[in-house]
């Protein structure tokens, strides 16, 4: 019984500390992001047109397909005048480390970032409780197309576990 009225009263919380989804015409909030070390957090800066990915949880299987698209597509979104993709995921730096390894063991310029508090995802309303599966809020799955702080688009999934407004096709689609 404890545990249903935690979890209840943790989906409360979620629900009630984000603020509504962003939208066009909105402005990125300021964050610091991690990128490269837990202790090591740095300006999230936005200038000219960037893309903004955000996925429910690193190495599972949605995710694992959502994202190699993008990194194969990657001159694609530069000659569309892309200056920077970015991942977000609720995830420790270690996580999103090794995992952007796994997908791109050659490299890749896209950043992968670690919002291990899930503070960026809920400043911006896109954050979700995915307790049962994933054992705390997520990100929801979500492509935002920016023009420095400022969004110009928003997609985002239905149901977690889809890939089709957000995928690399459709943005390039949008771009």
């Amino acid at each position: 019984m404890t545990s249903v009225l935690a979890h209840a009263a943790h989906s409360i919380a979620a629900s009630l500390l984000a603020p509504g989804q962003i939208q066009p015409g909105a402005s990125i909030p300021a964050s610091e992001v991690k990128e490269n070390a837990p202790d090591s957090a740095t300006p999230l800066t936005l200038t000219g047109k960037n893309v903004i990915i955000g996925v429910p949880g690193a190495f599972t299987t949605p995710c694992n397909g959502h994202l190699p698209p993008y990194i194969e597509s990657y001159d694609k979104f530069k000659a569309k005048g892309v200056e920077a993709i970015y991942v977000f995921g609720v995830n420790d730096v270690f996580v999103m480390k090794a995992w952007k390894e796994k997908l791109a063991p050659n490299g890749t310029p896209i950043h992968f970032i670690a919002d291990d508090k899930a503070a960026f995802v809920s400043s911006i309303g896109l954050i979700f409780d995915a307790s049962p599966l994933l054992g705390g809020p997520r990100s929801k799955r979500f492509a935002i197309v920016t023009n420095g702080n400022e969004v110009v688009s928003v997609a985002v999934e239905e149901a977690p576990p889809n890939v089709t407004v957000t995928s690399a096709e459709s943005v390039l689609a949008s771009l």
